[in-house]
């Protein structure tokens, strides 16, 4: 059975809970607000199901892209509201006018994310964007199987170890299936993110249920200098910028993210993804008239099932060298190196509701003697795993 003793062994896919046939395995959330499995073996008849649909105990091999494309969305509206190129709205027109579904990270009444089903075009608004925190699949991947057996085009897009949970949960190859992942520097705590928009957010503004929407990626001053803004119904909004958001700075400084994120199972194409997608960082070492500060998105197809969906889409398109584009984004084949103080976030971050911004910048460029000795030894013994 599925026993988790290490927690750089567990995605949080949740296929192993989808796929137990006793329904014997529940998500429980641990102290720094990731959820794992846990097994009640007194129901458990040792089926062993769910250790052959675990991505991580199943890793597939390498695989490199077909073909890298820098690409952008003709619609400056679409492409506008997105987070760099806007070409996921393109691939899941593509299958919605096929009468097909799409399944992508949304946010609920509460402003946590979750995996959902949209079957319009105007369910694609929900999708779009990043969001900033691993969503729950809940039981995404089991309505996904029964429509593919049911005969209907399905898009599913996720963080590569969700997609690499899908495909380990099928255990089969489907035509109907189209699946997209991005290149992902790692997924923050829900847990935190809950914290942080109810005292740092909702605590101050008392405004919960005027929030209108969360935009990670506020392109207001460019796609390059995006802003963290929440919009609300009748306010002013709340912007920051990543180096004046406490968020941000534990997210994109390796702080928050999940242990497994550390030791990534599905780096270097190991999602077997249809697509990958993400921002182009870099474009502008290449010749090519495609950066406008707007966003350009990276476009990796990987199989020809993915060159068929990417194939006759409203873009304005280059196709470019591959080595060159993974070079320009190394997160496609390099996991997320922890940073040495996590552990000091994790134990001291509730403390700090007043100057939580203040406490993770202190963490990054820290005054403080003893802080910078462990950060020394941290980096002079190259850990790249939790300090146990």
């Amino acid at each position: 059975m599925i026993e988790i003793k290490d927690k750089h062994n567990c995605c949080g896919c949740a296929a192993c809970i989808q796929r137990c046939p006793k329904q014997c395995i529940s998500l429980e959330e641990d102290n720094e607000g990731f959820l794992y499995p846990n097994v009640n073996k007194l129901l458990c008849v040792d089926c062993h199901l769910c250790e052959k649909v675990c991505p991580i105990l199943n890793k597939k091999e390498d695989k490199k892209p077909i073909i890298a494309l820098a690409a952008i969305n003709t619609d400056e509206g679409i492409r506008l509201k997105s987070s760099s190129g806007g070409i996921f709205t393109l691939l899941a027109e593509k299958i919605i006018a096929n009468e097909g579904m799409v399944f992508g990270a949304a946010f609920d009444k509460n402003w946590e994310v979750h995996h959902e089903e949209g079957i319009t075009i105007e369910d694609l608004c929900k999708f779009r964007g990043s969001k900033y925190v691993q969503s729950k699949i809940e039981n995404s991947y089991k309505k996904t199987e029964y429509l593919l057996k049911e005969g209907k085009k399905v898009l599913f897009s996720g963080t590569p170890c969700q997609i690499a949970g899908l495909k380990c949960f099928l255990q089969k190859e489907y035509l109907n299936l189209t699946t997209v992942d991005f290149i992902c520097h790692g997924v923050p705590s829900p847990g935190i993110w809950r914290w942080y928009i109810k005292n740092q957010i909702f605590g101050t503004t008392n405004t919960s249920s005027k929030l209108k929407d969360i935009n990670f990626r506020d392109k207001t001053y460019g796609w390059r200098d995006f802003q963290l803004t929440f919009q609300f119904k009748s306010s002013t909004p709340i912007s920051s910028t990543n180096n004046a958001n406490g968020y941000m700075i534990a997210f994109l400084n390796n702080i928050c993210l999940r242990p497994s994120c550390y030791q990534c199972p599905a780096k270097s194409g190991r999602s077997h993804s249809d697509i990958t997608i993400a921002d182009f960082w870099g474009v502008n070492n290449f010749n090519i008239d495609l950066d406008d500060n707007k966003g350009t998105s990276l476009v990796l197809i990987n199989t020809n099932k993915g060159l068929e969906l990417v194939k006759n889409i409203n873009m304005n398109s280059k196709e470019i060298n591959i080595n060159k584009a993974l070079e320009s984004n190394k997160s496609w084949h390099e996991s997320a190196k922890v940073h040495e103080l996590r552990n000091l976030f994790y134990k001291q971050y509730k403390k700090h509701e007043s100057d939580f911004t203040s406490f993770t910048q202190d963490l990054i460029h820290t005054k403080s003697i003893t802080k910078r000795v462990i950060r020394k030894i941290f980096r002079t013994l190259g850990y790249n795993q939790l300090p146990i």
